[in-house]
């Protein structure tokens, strides 16, 4: 590789890493290419981009950036994974991917600029998502006027109860 084709693929490391939420490194030393094709239309389908990475490239595109605490890690063969939107979804992509190929591993991640070991990736992957999230909020949101509503509601029932019980009380004199 010439120099001029390693400032592109530093520009176009250094664009990924800056626009991602999450960079989980990823050892894939021994699989097939068909496992590692796998992987990659799985983490294509969750919005997330997987690149090989030449080491020292990486450690030029990551200097000065978010996730420039994994520059001192970066060793041996590996990939990235970038996250943009919900680094939960990457983490969980790449834990199950993991949990079904034994040659396949998580070494470590930066979330938002924060080192995070292959523990606390796993703990990630087992959080509920964004989508899920909002959801949960919705649903709480939309619970307190319900229950207002319903609450409103049963003071008039209530009232025409005492009434009709009056009424038949009356009836039966």
């Amino acid at each position: 590789m010439n120099r001029a084709e390693k400032a592109e693929v530093v520009e176009a490391i250094k664009a990924k890493a800056d626009g991602a939420r999450i960079a989980i490194v990823t050892d894939f030393k021994g699989m097939k290419v068909e496992e590692t094709t796998a992987l990659r239309v799985k983490l294509r389908e969750a919005g997330v981009d997987y690149q090989v990475v030449k080491n020292t490239l990486a450690r030029i595109a990551f200097t000065g950036g978010a996730h420039e605490v994994l520059n001192d890690k970066l060793k041996e063969t590996c990939a990235v994974a970038f996250g943009y939107e919900d680094p939960v979804v990457a983490a969980k992509v790449l834990v199950d991917f993991a949990k079904g190929n034994k040659k396949f591993s998580i070494r470590y991640a930066s979330l938002m600029g924060s080192y995070i070991e292959e523990k606390g990736i796993e703990d990630l992957s087992k959080l509920p998502g964004r989508q899920e999230l909002l959801a949960k909020l919705l649903g709480t949101m939309n619970a307190v006027p319900q229950n207002f509503v319903g609450l409103l509601a049963n003071v008039p029932r209530s009232f025409l109860n005492v009434l009709t019980a009056i009424k038949d009380q009356k009836e039966a004199a």
